[in-house]
């Protein structure tokens, strides 16, 4: 609405020619009464007066009836650097102090008959101005968070490919997570697979429990799956089951604690082989780390499995021949008992070496699920001990 009409000419004249000083006037109040404006650098304190002068400039503009109260003229004189380098918040008080020193020499700057008038007129610009303000930042954080949802996707990609180079680390600092350590991949069914969420909506609900346990993550919906990254991790698994509600009911599979980002493709590619492999154990958990997935993954085609069976398994077992027979044979027999039988060993000296493949493989041949893992094992070692057996 324009304020011609309701504020004299004489009295608006007055203003336009205060202009200077009245700007002047809210640097210096920003100086004396925010602790936050005296923290900026140079350059930014310089962008905030031409802030507070460009208000001032478009009240005058606004009292006249040339323009609105219009925020684009105001914000516009500073780059839009300015909207990440202090709050909104700040910036309310940026406008309440221009607005104070306007409204502190109303008297002075109006003839009496106006001075009501003038003060209703500094009151309707501030509540038009703040409006604008909030519209400003709240566009500025949609353009962030749209430049960030695909960075964070670019990152994502990157670690799950395992072609984490310079640039992306570049493109992940930019994300917070230039010093982030202690990173594992998080890898289930996405919510919005069944049609009626948004995938931005379960990237969304990560980031919200992420905020809550103050813990780094980038999110990504890649096809049926959400992929979860979280940094600064002590317990994979208490880590994925804090997230477990983000994912859509079924598996949901972790794979083993990496040193950095770098790394990440290593605990990439072990959940998503597992979550592949998860169905092939029926009393699996929920979650389920990709270690405890080895025999399936291997099953399921996951080279990475096999040799790291290998490693586990085989390979130390061959260097304890006794061992290796007993396991060979126990996993063939009904029992301690019938081992022992055909061992021609006592039984407790099975019992005895049952104990020490427990020490050199970590796998308990007494538990159903462990003693399968270890079948696979020294299946893939025997056929192994054969490549030409092997199909090309």
């Amino acid at each position: 609405m324009p304020r011609r009409g309701l504020v004299s000419l004489t009295t608006r004249r007055q203003v336009r020619r205060s202009a200077g000083d009245l700007a002047s006037a809210a640097t210096r109040r920003l100086e004396a009464t925010h602790h936050w404006y005296t923290r900026l650098g140079a350059e930014e304190r310089s962008w905030v007066a031409l802030v507070a002068q460009a208000g001032i400039a478009n009240f005058i503009e606004w009292l006249d009836g040339i323009a609105p109260a219009d925020s684009r003229a105001t914000f516009g004189a500073a780059p839009r650097e300015l909207t990440g380098t202090i709050s909104l918040a700040q910036t309310l008080e940026l406008v309440r102090s221009v607005v104070d020193v306007v409204e502190e020499r109303v008297e002075e700057l109006a003839r009496p008959a106006d001075v009501t008038d003038l003060r209703i007129a500094v009151l309707r610009y501030s509540r038009e101005i703040a409006f604008g303000a909030a519209q400003v930042y709240a566009h500025a954080a949609e353009q962030r968070g749209a430049w960030d949802a695909r960075l964070e996707s670019l990152v994502i990609d990157a670690v799950m490919r395992g072609e984490v180079d310079e640039s992306i680390r570049s493109r992940a600092a930019a994300l917070g997570w230039d010093d982030v350590t202690n990173v594992v991949v998080l890898v289930g069914g996405s919510p919005d697979t069944s049609g009626d969420e948004d995938p931005a909506t379960a990237v969304g609900r990560v980031h919200s429990t992420a905020r809550r346990l103050d813990q780094p993550v980038l999110a990504g919906v890649q096809g049926p799956r959400l992929v979860v990254v979280v940094g600064s991790v002590d317990d994979a698994g208490a880590t994925a089951a804090a997230f477990a509600e983000c994912f859509a009911d079924g598996d949901l599979v972790h794979g083993p604690l990496v040193a950095d980002l770098a790394e990440g493709a290593l605990s990439a590619h072990a959940a998503v082989a597992g979550h592949v492999a998860a169905p092939g154990w029926p009393s699996r958990g929920r979650p389920v780390a990709a270690d405890d997935l080895l025999a399936e993954r291997a099953i399921a085609g996951d080279d990475l499995a096999r040799a790291t069976l290998m490693e586990l398994v085989q390979l130390p077992l061959e260097e304890h021949p006794s061992l290796l027979e007993t396991a060979r044979t126990h996993l063939e027999s009904a029992g301690l008992e019938a081992t022992a039988r055909t061992l021609i060993v006592h039984v407790n000296t099975v019992r005895y070496r049952l104990g020490r493949i427990t020490d050199v493989t970590g796998y308990d041949l007494t538990d159903p699920h462990e003693a399968f893992t270890v079948r696979v094992a020294l299946a893939l070692g025997a056929i192994l001990e054969d490549p030409s057996k092997v199909l090309q």
